[in-house]
């Protein structure tokens, strides 16, 4: 008798062997099924031994107390004692697997199963399972046909007997003996469709891989053919006989029934889909194939194997259709079409599951599969040896024959294994088909101690799923990219190493239309034992990855070289790259996403500070007064006026550089930033970064010519007035600067005198801002001012004013709805303005034939100003719902209801048409549809300049640079045409809304 407030023994050997609800156990212990075995030692023991000792022991007592009688309970302890395979066997599976303790439970017989312990019984194959299911009469009967055998598999996995790739291997023959017991069942159901067709089921995915789980959807495709005799008259007849023959046998494994299901059937990998046919010919097939199908069908097509129905019709089918599976890798935008597949399923998983994913997260199953399996289409075309739908043995080939390096394809072998291992166990807990890590801690101990983790299995459990997924994520995107590096370099002796073509072929697979001069960068840049060729074979890998993923990998690559040569021994450039994560991965966008931001860098190539994650600023545009500032500081270092623009040009050459960056970035997206969801703050972050850059440049260029003439002080008050898009604060990348000149004497000082100074400073800003250099000039445009070209570049505020009291013309009001003060003498900046407001915002609106009159512009400009030979409809700037569509029709409205309504007395474009909708002018449908043309017209135009370095209205004609205007729009490899429909679309609908508002 236990003393009170004291522990028995027997709890505290409970506790020791691992139990947590000891006194439960030890009620269990005591009770009348086990008191034969109550004091043996070796008992507690083999429970211990189990994941889940408690729920072991439970399992144990049900299965007793469901024996039929005394004898057969007797027969169960007996064997128990004695027979220590059976012991290991059952107490396993029953601590691991809740849901076969319940099937035991339910039929107190299949124990039986578990005592056979033959070395035939070690590796179990499809026949052996066929006898095991040969019984079943019915879908029920196949049901627990199916778990007696799964018993089996469970039992010698959790007990070590074979390891995770022979478990697979095995839970796949089981599917292949049930499906062809199953197709039996529907054959005997239905004789005469059975006599009408040939049909034979292809195992896909993990089925077909020979690496299926323990609950899992079998994938399979199904091919049918007339029998024999049968004429092809009656193919249709033969067709909708398979059909519902398949369409059987896929109910008999999926319906629930009182023993449960088995597992569902899906044929949705089939040709079409769910839209397509159940059931198709061998030549529909090879049609469909060949003509329709995506890449992601004939990757799929890897795993593919018969396995139930007709065998020669089964291998037919494979010979037909495996030669189009070994020529998908010279499919166009293979690699990033595989990449992308791979990015969208991580895409789509939930957050709140994303950390706990086996399968499907970063670092999970799929990375692994889907590596090997674009090495395996890429190369196995040229190498038979890596036709394989079994992920580990393709791994193993895929190191053996030197398409990767021995060291990762170890570890990746490692990690798929230990994290298929977590997966299996999870599963076969409630065998309910999951990929997600529990979260109660209970369960993460019985994983772990599953696992043979014992010494605090949580923890441990958790250490090295982190670890193993470390790993997949570092290497499954490196595995494509290192061993070309390795082709290029002195490896060890016996190392096995890429040939030369099969590197070709792997360059050409990414999209390198030059592979040749391609694997030169990649052997000057890895080659030699200096620390800069250390830390740039180890970047290289993934920096390939990211060039494959533009439209240009070859150029990313040239000019990642040409910044490496430039700065390739500086620390800190090495150190960037090394420690800053978003540095490298910002480095390959912006190299490998046209030439502007290239051209930029590699006149000074220390601009590359910008892009890491420490960078004073970052990526991230400064103000207006901050650029002015350093301007103006610039100005006062410089001996003169040329070496002072030098320098301000200087500032605006990395500064645009830096806006480009960050356009760059937010467009393509980066593993540390997503892609920008709003186009327009990312259209109206660079319009008004490059106009804070141009009005800091001109302010600066203003200072130095003054400076340098005249002292710190000017003759004549002077004013710079921004116009069209620079007043807008809505400047492109090429745009120039349209402006007018202001000015006004200082007293004492002749009119004359005046405007020789002020045009005199003109001329030299103008000369300054434009003389050949590294730096790209800016070009200022006055051609807005009071009689265009003909009249004076410059003039003073009282001339402006005669001029505008008695002469101005409607165009011109129209024009100076865009001017705003940029740079120069402020009070003289914000008198101009006073000036022209009653002129653009004339009280009462626009009379009838102002209206008229502008509208007649318009049309005219429509006409005679699209360039010759431009597509109307792909003209960002001039075409039908582009951005003078857009412009003018806001501007009407500011022009009509400016001086009643405060908000539309703006510069900007996209502000002023919100207003016009607040104030009802606009429908918020018509908004909307006049905003999304604009943002994307304006996002064209900049597009296009930073893909040619040089601006235009339209797409390019190129293909290359076209994919690489799509790639900046958001549209994929191979989605030029999706691109231009969509502007087309967007376009019209914006013309449809300008003739309704602006020439109604």
């Amino acid at each position: 008798m236990t003393a009170p407030g004291r522990r028995s023994s027997t709890f505290t050997r409970l506790l020791r062997h691992g139990f947590t609800d000891p006194s439960a156990a030890e009620r269990l212990l005591e009770g009348a099924e086990l008191a034969e075995l109550r004091a043996d030692p070796v008992l507690l023991e083999a429970l211990g031994a189990t994941a889940d000792p408690d729920l072991a022991l439970h399992g144990l007592v049900r299965l007793l107390e469901a024996q039929p009688d005394p004898t057969a309970r007797q027969e169960l302890l007996d064997t128990l004692i004695a027979a220590k395979p059976l012991r290991d066997r059952l107490l396993g599976v029953l601590g691991a697997s809740e849901a076969l303790g319940d099937h035991l439970a339910r039929h107190a017989g299949d124990w039986q199963a578990l005592v056979t312990y033959e070395p035939r019984d070690l590796h179990r194959g499809v026949e052996e399972f066929e006898r095991g299911l040969a019984e079943a009469t019915d879908p029920v009967s196949l049901r627990v046909a199916y778990r007696r055998c799964l018993l089996s598999i469970a039992a010698r996995d959790v007990c070590g007997t074979i390891d995770v790739a022979e478990t697979a291997a095995e839970l796949a023959d089981l599917a292949t003996a049930t499906l062809r017991a199953a197709l039996a069942l529907a054959e005997a159901a239905a004789p005469e469709d059975a006599a009408r067709c040939r049909l034979a089921v292809i195992a896909m995915g993990k089925c077909g891989g020979h690496e299926l789980n323990y609950v899992s959807d079998v994938d399979v495709i199904f091919v049918g053919e007339p029998a024999e005799g049968v004429g092809e008259a009656d193919e249709s007849k033969a067709l909708r006989a398979a059909t519902s023959l398949a369409s059987h046998m896929m109910r008999i494994c999926s319906e629930t029934t009182v023993e449960g299901s088995i597992w569902p059937v899906d044929a949705n990998l089939r040709p079409e889909g769910r839209n397509g046919p159940l059931v198709r010919t061998l030549s529909s097939h090879v049609a469909y194939y060949q003509r329709w199908a995506k890449t992601w069908e004939f990757q799929a097509l890897l795993k593919a194997r018969p396995v139930a129905g007709d065998p020669g019709l089964g291998a037919e089918y494979v010979a037909a259709l495996q030669p189009l599976v070994w020529q998908a890798a010279d499919r166009e935008n293979f690699v990033p079409d595989v990449q992308k597949m791979r990015r969208r399923v991580v895409e789509n998983i939930p957050v709140a599951e994303v950390d706990r994913q086996l399968k499907l997260g970063p670092g999970g199953l799929r990375d692994v599969e889907f590596a090997v399996q674009l090495l395996q289409l890429v190369h196995g075309r040229a190498d038979t040896s890596l036709h394989s739908g079994t992920t580990l043995a393709a791994l193993e080939a895929l190191a053996a024959g030197g398409y990767v390096g021995r060291t990762d394809a170890a570890q990746l072998d490692e990690a798929y294994r230990f994290l298929r291992s977590m997966e299996h166990r999870i599963q076969l807990h409630r065998l309910r088909r999951t990929h997600l890590v529990p979260e109660d801690e209970a369960d993460l101990r019985r994983l772990g101690r599953s696992l043979g983790l014992r010494t605090d299995p949580v923890a441990g459990l958790l250490r090295a799923w982190k670890r193993h997924a470390s790993v997949v994520r570092r290497l499954h995107e490196k595995l494509f990219y290192r061993p070309l590096l390795d082709a290029v370099a002195q490896l060890a002796p016996g190392e096995a190493r890429l040939s030369p073509e099969a590197a070709r072929e792997r360059m050409v697979a990414l999209g390198y239309a030059d592979p040749a001069a391609a694997l030169r960068h990649l052997e000057a840049l890895a080659s030699g034992v200096t620390r800069k060729a250390a830390i740039q074979r180890t970047l290289l890998p993934v920096l390939l990855g990211w060039f494959a993923d533009s439209a240009d990998p070859d150029t990313g690559l040239l000019n990642f070289r040409k910044v490496s040569d430039a700065l390739g021994n500086t620390p800190w450039y090495l150190r960037l790259l090394r420690d800053e994560g978003a540095a490298a991965e910002n480095l390959a966008r912006v190299l490998s996403a046209g030439r502007l931001a290239p051209d930029l860098l590699m006149r000074a190539p220390e601009a590359v500070a910008l892009l890491g994650d420490g960078a004073a600023g970052g990526l991230r545009p400064r103000g207006r007064a901050q650029l002015e500032q350093e301007a103006l500081a610039a100005v006062r270092r410089a001996d003169d006026a040329a070496q002072a623009v030098t320098a301000v040009r200087g500032v605006r050459r990395r500064e645009l550089f830096r806006t480009a960056a960050v356009d760059i970035v937010g467009s393509y997206g980066t593993e540390a930033q997503p892609v920008e969801a709003d186009q327009g703050a990312l259209v109206d972050l660079v319009g008004g970064a490059v106009s804070d850059l141009t009005a800091a440049t001109l302010a600066g260029t203003l200072r130095a010519v003054v400076r340098a003439t005249w002292g710190d002080v000017l003759p004549t008050r002077f004013a710079i007035i921004g116009m069209g898009r620079f007043g807008g604060h809505e400047l492109g990348y090429g745009s120039d600067a349209d402006v007018l000149f202001v000015h006004e004497p200082r007293d004492g000082v002749g009119e004359r005198e005046a405007g020789d100074a002020a045009n005199k400073v003109v001329a030299e800003m103008r000369r300054l801002l434009q003389v050949p250099s590294a730096d790209p000039p800016l070009l200022i445009d006055a051609d807005l001012r009071p009689e265009g070209r003909s009249g004076p570049l410059v003039r003073t505020l009282k001339s402006y004013e005669a001029y505008y009291r008695r002469w101005s013309l409607g165009w011109e009001s129209h024009a100076l709805l865009r001017a705003e003060f940029v740079a120069g003498d402020e009070d003289l900046g914000r008198r101009f303005i006073e000036l022209i407001d009653p002129l653009r915002y004339p009280a009462g609106g626009l009379e009838v034939d102002a209206v008229r009159e502008i509208r007649r512009l318009k049309a005219r400009m429509e006409s005679e100003r699209l360039p010759r030979g431009a597509d109307p409809k792909l003209h960002a700037k001039l075409g039908p719902g582009g951005l003078s569509d857009v412009e003018w029709t806001v501007q009407l409205l500011q022009l009509r209801h400016g001086h009643e309504v405060a908000g539309l007395r703006t510069t900007r474009t996209r502000p002023a048409l919100a207003a016009a909708r607040d104030a009802g002018f606009v429908s918020p449908e018509h908004a909307e549809i006049l905003d999304e043309a604009w943002v994307l017209a304006t996002r064209v135009r900049n597009a296009v300049m930073l893909v040619r370095g040089r601006a235009g209205d339209t797409f390019p004609t190129d293909p290359r640079e076209l994919a690489a205007v799509g790639r900046y729009l958001g549209h994929g490899s191979g989605h030029a045409g999706d691109m231009l429909d969509e502007y087309r679309r967007t376009a019209r609908r914006a013309r449809t809304v300008v003739e309704e508002l602006f020439y109604a």
